[in-house]
């Protein structure tokens, strides 16, 4: 099985910047598409970003100028880079990675979430 694992959430204040690790851990798999997704208190889960294993990226246009999804192949690890961090930006951040399992199997995986909080 594979295990997603973010980290670098915290608290930043308002036009601050965070970068959001999401790596995979297990053996005898290769990633695809992953996406970086928000929620906030009493609001629906939302795509913030999304990297296809060639490297193409895509975002929300809220996001789009501030946030910056990249990926290291060699690590496991895809990156969301987040700047001018506004307080709506304050949530639990997850990531969304689908996976090929070398013996064929394919799947999609969440990580637990890291917590991004913005003061004004």
């Amino acid at each position: 099985q594979v295990q997603l694992v973010e980290s670098g959430g915290g608290l930043v204040q308002a036009g601050g910047s965070l970068r959001l690790s999401c790596a995979a851990s297990g053996s005898a798999f290769s990633i695809n598409a992953v996406g970086w997704y928000r929620q906030a208190p009493g609001k629906q889960r939302e795509l913030v970003a999304i990297i296809s294993s060639g490297g193409s990226t895509n975002y929300v246009d809220s996001m789009k100028g501030r946030f910056t999804i990249s990926r290291d192949n060699a690590k496991n690890t895809v990156y969301l880079q987040m700047n001018s961090l506004l307080p709506e930006d304050t949530a639990v951040y997850y990531c969304n990675a689908h996976i090929t399992h070398y013996s064929g199997y394919t799947t999609d995986y969440w990580g637990q979430g890291t917590q991004v909080t913005v003061s004004s």
